[in-house]
């Protein structure tokens, strides 16, 4: 069995963020399937991306109990703010309605905080690897003012000083379920080839959650063995690229996704 992934894209599970939701609302764009200024969703993304770096941009293999799990790839299940789906399932699996929620059952385990996540995913899956640290992380004392750092003591600095960025440079996008967004879940599991830090990729992970439809997430970072499957489906290794087993179609263009998934999967289709 694939191992699942409930969350939300571009928000911390935090009480701060709680608040921040509805103050980005007003900066963004009310309905996410109207046009979009192009250069302004490529810049605020890539900053976001800037902001991460160098998270989710290669991909690590290290010792798995099990090879043939650890070439899974994960099932995402989007849990928006007004979830019409997802949120019962997490109440149910984990006993509580909080994100991001991993289960991975080669393991039996399930657990809430990112943190912890990433933890447990380096122990089970990278081997003797360590999760990295970045820039901002490594060096927040030196570039932030005394009082960030000792919010970063209290709560962790990389998810002060990374974590938060793409939530505010992306003015909340991926953060709440679309109104005219289908009910239903469809049929087939939707996939996608990405990887975390792609700007392009993130603005139509940002659409899937908004729209709470679930998909394979197909990871290829730099040196992924996954490239050569991206090649022979798409032929070309540009990502994000899309595969919609329900209609047969395939996409690779990210402005393409966005109009093909608001338009297929509206209440109006």
């Amino acid at each position: 069995r694939k191992w699942s992934l409930l969350e939300t894209e571009n928000q911390q599970s935090t009480s701060f963020l709680s608040l921040l939701c509805p103050l980005l609302k007003v900066f963004a764009a009310s309905d996410p399937s109207q046009e979009r200024n192009t250069y302004l969703e490529v810049a605020t993304s890539s900053l976001s991306s800037l902001a991460r770096f160098p998270w989710g941009s290669r991909s690590i293999y290290g010792n798995s109990p099990d090879p043939e799990i650890a070439a899974e790839d994960p099932q995402v299940y989007p849990f928006p703010k007004g979830s019409v789906r997802h949120r019962e399932v997490v109440r149910q699996l984990g006993g509580k309605e909080q994100y991001p929620f991993l289960v991975d059952p080669s393991s039996g385990v399930s657990m809430y905080e990112s943190g912890d996540i990433v933890k447990y995913l380096f122990e089970q899956y990278g081997g003797s690897r360590s999760p990295s640290v970045g820039l901002l992380e490594r060096y927040s004392y030196d570039i932030f003012c005394v009082c960030c750092a000792v919010l970063a003591l209290r709560y962790g600095s990389s998810t002060l000083f990374t974590g938060w960025m793409p939530t505010i440079l992306r003015a909340g996008r991926g953060m709440t379920f679309w109104e005219k967004a289908r009910k239903d879940s469809p049929p087939k599991m939707l996939e996608l080839f990405s990887y975390e830090n792609n700007p392009y990729a993130r603005i139509v992970r940002e659409a899937l959650c908004e729209l709470e439809i679930p998909y394979i997430l197909h990871n290829v970072g730099k040196g992924s063995i996954r490239y050569k499957l991206l090649l022979q489906t798409s032929g070309s290794i540009e990502v994000p690229y899309l595969i919609d087993p329900n209609t047969d179609s395939q996409f690779g263009n990210y402005e393409k996704i966005l109009s093909y998934l608001f338009m297929t999967y509206a209440t109006t289709a």
